[in-house]
């Protein structure tokens, strides 16, 4: 991935924030500035990056998949007493 520079104008109550955040966690502007954009897009259903958890668990579901260790719909409902009537 590359960079490209993007000048952009912000109210100082928002410059104050940048700058809190950025001494508070020892990271420069433009890391707090990509992380807040970041966050604005995944709210908005543009970027769907699942977190490190879900990721393992992913790894972890393909393993038992291919280690044929899986239950079929109507076994795991009658596991949970949730039979269909």
């Amino acid at each position: 991935m590359g960079y490209r520079n993007l000048s952009i104008s912000l109210p100082d109550e928002l410059v104050t924030l940048v700058e809190l955040v950025q001494a508070r966690e020892h990271r420069s502007r433009s890391e707090v500035m990509r992380e807040a954009l970041r966050l604005y897009f995944e709210r908005r259903g543009l970027i769907e990056d699942p977190l490190p958890g879900e990721l393992e668990a992913i790894d972890e579901a393909r393993a038992e998949i291919a280690r044929g260790d899986t239950v079929t719909l109507e076994e795991a409902r009658r596991e949970l007493g949730l039979e269909a009537e």
